[in-house]
């Protein structure tokens, strides 16, 4: 965080105010650790790498109870990956692995697994990321532990899911990431084309690997809450939640799939911009005084229209942002329409340093293509719950057929066992439910509602 503000400063930002989110310190009160929202909870990690270990450190991080079975001798591969530190250990490995306490067991061993199968036993979450089958083989499954636990929950990660056509395959996050078309979006854009101009861009992080760990550690908390629902009924509460690297990536993709659905467009790589967002880029800025040769460049997100008309005065180009700019709004935002707009920007951040932006409040802080997965590529591998179109309804609007909007979204992930949660209506229209929710839940009268709306306080 240091370094963070001497940048800041050397550009001319001061009294910058960061939470603090790096150096936390350590705590061994055993009494603050039982006040976690998880504690209590028993999870067993069979995963190795990112994906599992992950979603492991999440829920220990919150108070879950992690232990870690590694392979005698060499331990988890992430162990050695990257830098290492003197011991020679990486430091990645000492942060994803926080709050676990290690047992090394060989699992290729039959006694091994004994020992694996009674820890699983006292277990209330096993979280595993091998390739599909590769537990049944050890019956280490959740069809081989459900009966001796029923209420285990039993969290598995892979590349495609444990079903489908394509579930044998080895998951690697970086092919998912590129079959999802994270990566075709995120690559550089032929300016005569609009199509890719080079290889798609890969993010120098494992981002396919910690998005499927965010999903798993997200889908064992619902199928925890869903413990506690089922055995308030007297049932077993143990279930499986089924997390794949491509659908977790998929769930990223926000809303290129309803757009290429209900209009055809589709979304094409962007560089270092947005499309049809302006000026969200990076722009090169004067370097600092004590490195003349380094290149800076100033990240600026003024998406709304009151931040972009305060990043226009504020670099001195309010004509960018007067009337004729407000009345036209679409031509600000539309491909092809933002590049003047972007040009001076660009040409103001190269005059000067960074800082203005900052002081201004500006928001400055320093593969495949949709069609191709429509047609039933990588998002087709398996049938995704919840998945197709929003269900139709009367209280989602209307799109001219008096039936409701019908658009298709990407499924419902993780999944979960025993849990097909379905759209029930997709987005209504602005204020759909107001005399629903208003009347229904405060008991307000109807001469109440047509009061406040005349006010304007609603709609």
């Amino acid at each position: 965080m240091a370094l963070c503000r001497s940048l800041l400063r050397r550009h001319g930002v001061k009294d910058i105010r960061m939470r603090a989110s790096l150096c936390a310190p350590f705590s061994t009160s055993t009494a603050r650790a039982n006040e976690l929202p998880l504690a209590g909870v028993r999870v067993l990690e069979l995963g190795q790498l990112i994906a599992g270990p992950f979603a492991g450190q999440l829920l220990g991080q919150f108070g879950a109870e992690i232990i870690k079975v590694e392979a005698p001798q060499k331990g988890d591969p992430l162990r050695v990956w990257r830098e290492l530190d003197v011991d020679g250990c990486s430091p990645w490995f000492r942060s994803i692995g926080r709050n676990k306490r290690s047992v090394a067991i060989d699992l290729r061993t039959d006694e091994g697994r004994d020992l694996v199968r009674k820890l699983a036993l006292r277990s209330d979450v096993l979280i595993e990321n091998f390739k599909p089958g590769t537990l049944e083989k050890w019956s280490l499954d959740a069809a081989s532990l459900h009966p001796h636990n029923p209420d285990l929950i039993y969290t598995r990660v892979s590349g495609y899911g444990q079903t489908g056509p394509w579930a044998a395959r080895p998951g690697f996050a970086s092919v998912c990431e590129a079959e999802s078309g994270f990566r075709f979006i995120n690559g550089f854009p032929d300016p005569e084309t609009g199509g890719l101009s080079g290889p798609p861009v890969r993010p120098n992080i494992s981002l396919g690997d910690s998005v499927a760990g965010l999903h798993a550690a997200f889908g064992t908390v619902l199928a925890l809450l869903q413990r506690q629902k089922k055995r308030e009924k007297g049932e077993a509460g143990g279930t499986t939640v089924d997390v794949s690297i491509l659908e977790s990536m998929l769930n990223l993709m926000e809303g290129i799939i309803p757009a290429y659905d209900r209009i055809g467009t589709v979304r094409g790589p962007s560089g270092s911009s947005v499309t049809g967002i302006v000026p969200t880029n990076a722009y090169p800025c004067l370097p600092a005084p004590s490195a003349p040769t380094t290149p800076v460049y100033i990240v600026i997100g003024a998406n709304g229209d009151s931040l972009y008309a305060r990043l226009m005065h504020l670099i001195g180009a309010p004509h960018l942002a007067g009337p004729r700019a407000r009345a036209e709004p679409p031509a600000r935002r539309a491909p092809g329409g933002d590049r003047g707009r972007d040009r001076g920007v660009d040409a103001r951040a190269q005059r000067g340093g960074g800082g203005a932006a900052y002081g201004g409040g500006g928001g400055a802080g320093g593969a495949r293509g949709e069609r191709e997965g429509d047609r039933g590529g990588g998002a087709g591998a398996r049938e995704g719950r919840g998945a197709g179109d929003g269900a139709a309804d009367e209280r989602g609007g209307g799109d001219g057929d008096g039936d409701g909007w019908h658009v298709k979204m990407p499924g419902t992930f993780p999944q979960l066992e025993g849990c097909d949660p379905k759209p029930r209506w997709a987005g209504p229209d602005l204020g759909a439910h107001t005399d629903e929710v208003l009347m229904g839940e405060l008991g307000l009268s109807a001469e109440e509602m047509s009061r406040l709306r005349r006010e304007g306080v609603i709609e």
